[in-house]
């Protein structure tokens, strides 16, 4: 494709999200800001959910995983089914009865302000790294193929980029991502689809089922050794606390959820979610298992996070699986990234600000309005410093592992919350939520050096393991406390 086919393709695929903006936009409040009146159908809302939950990093990168980790992912997406069932069945009925706008409140009545604020804040920080990262890696891409040759600097496709997202939600918020990630879903699922029947063609392959589950890639499940990072039980249980943290104690995720008419709206939204979402990351690893033998059959070196791109932008496939790969990246980066700016302004203007308590209605939604436009100034900063302060690949990389050591105090703090009834100093709070991410780093880093055990994505749980035990040492009294 022609950079300038791909600009007109990108001007497209945003007039028709302003267009959607307008339509759910009108005699917008704050209210529809942050919870879409809790008027949005379930089942959008289950759908628009999909591609939230994949993001461009999942885009791009869990087919490329496959070349060396095989199909080992799924075990992790086992996980997220017993996680999504907790959500279901344990926080959700939580939010709905506490009439939540952000599920943080909770901390607040539950422990007081410090737990409140704490949590409030490790939300902010990892959402605002694991955006940024994500848009990171898809203005690259966009960059690649299409601003360079025009002779744009990355910092102006950055702020074009985060522009455009601020255009389309500053006004709707939630309401109208709720209708804008359905139709970036589509295009992602539509994407996957069209490059897995092209290949399948390209190739002469008679049935697609027989051969993934024959091909030597489509090892799914590990049981042989315990010390590694892709055991069945690690992985298994990491998805599982993965889904409950990322999922279930997200403002962003949980925003969406909060939208729904009533709690039997969401729970059946969930339980919809959770079973497409295992059949849509089948299919990615199975789109990997035929970029990976396709690249070995034509001698294409791509490997990992560049397989993908390589193979579907390079014409071969013909034009309909680039122009469906391009629409799936942005869709996917999109819809990450809207949902998390919405969050994000969410938090800070309920949690930190508290803006329904302290300031009047008339002044709400100025208020609300400087706060979006903040976030969008520091996701742009962000961006630019993995781009031209940090500038090392492997160390972005290992950014995004980020979620595991902020996530982590947070699946301690409501752990402690919802199945004790103890109460704790709130003061000390903070000081246990920062030192816990510490120890875990320090014991995961000496367990993989010097004992050859890979906590993986396990960081996770022993980060809230360690926040859930330096609660205990704050413990305060018994006190009546119905979850």
């Amino acid at each position: 494709m022609q950079p300038f086919h791909i600009l007109l393709l990108i001007l497209a695929y945003f007039g028709v999200l302003f267009f959607i903006s307008y339509l759910t936009s009108k005699s917008a409040t704050n209210e529809t800001f942050f919870k879409a009146n809790n008027s949005s159908p379930w089942y959008l809302v289950a759908f628009g959910m999909i591609g939230a939950s994949l993001s461009g990093v999942t885009f791009i990168s869990v087919p490329g995983w496959v070349e060396n980790s095989q199909m080992s992912y799924m075990q992790m997406v086992l996980g997220y089914v017993l996680g999504y069932a907790i959500i279901g069945l344990v926080l959700l009925p939580l939010y709905y009865r506490l009439n939540l706008t952000s599920i943080y409140t909770y901390l607040e009545d539950r422990f007081g302000k410090y737990s409140y604020k704490t949590g409030a804040s490790f939300f902010l920080l990892s959402r605002t790294v694991g955006a940024s990262f994500r848009l990171f890696l898809v203005a690259n891409v966009l960059q690649l193929i299409l601003f360079d040759a025009y002779g744009i600097l990355f910092w102006v496709t950055v702020v074009i980029t985060i522009l455009l997202i601020w255009l389309y939600t500053f006004k709707g918020g939630i309401k109208t991502i709720v209708w804008t990630d359905t139709l970036q879903t589509l295009f992602m699922l539509i994407a996957v689809g069209v490059c897995i029947v092209m290949i399948k063609d390209e190739m002469q392959i008679d049935s697609l089922f027989s051969y993934v589950s024959e091909n030597r890639l489509s090892k799914m499940f590990f049981f042989d050794n315990w010390k590694a990072g892709n055991f069945f039980w690690n992985q298994f249980f990491s998805g599982a606390f993965i889904a409950v943290v990322m999922t279930g104690l997200d403002q962003d995720m949980m925003q969406k959820n909060l939208t729904c008419r009533n709690l039997q709206d969401a729970q059946k939204n969930m339980f919809w979610f959770t079973i497409v979402l295992v059949i849509v990351n089948f299919f990615f690893l199975a789109l990997g298992v035929l970029l990976t033998d396709y690249a070995a059959s034509f001698d294409i070196n791509a490997h990992k996070d560049n397989l993908f791109p390589t193979i579907a932008m390079s014409g071969e496939l013909g034009m309909a699986t680039s122009l469906f790969f391009l629409l799936g990246l942005i869709a996917a980066a999109y819809s990450s990234a809207d949902s998390a700016l919405t969050s994000l302004t969410t938090s800070f203007s309920i949690d930190i600000l508290e803006v329904e308590k302290k300031y009047e209605k008339s002044e709400q939604v100025k208020v609300r309005k400087k706060i979006h436009v903040l976030f969008s100034l520091i996701l742009i900063a962000t961006i630019l410093v993995f781009k031209y302060f940090i500038a090392d690949e492997s160390v972005i990389a290992n950014i995004f592992k980020f979620a595991g050591y902020t996530y982590g105090p947070l699946l301690g703090l409501y752990a402690f919350g919802l199945f004790t009834k103890l109460n704790v100093a709130d003061k000390f709070v903070p000081a246990v939520c920062i030192i816990a991410p510490i120890l875990t780093y320090l014991i995961s880093t000496y367990s993989k050096n010097y004992l050859d055990f890979d906590f993986g994505f396990f960081v996770l749980v022993l980060n809230g393991v360690l926040t859930f035990f330096g609660l205990l040492t704050i413990y305060k009294k018994n006190i009546s406390f119905e979850s």
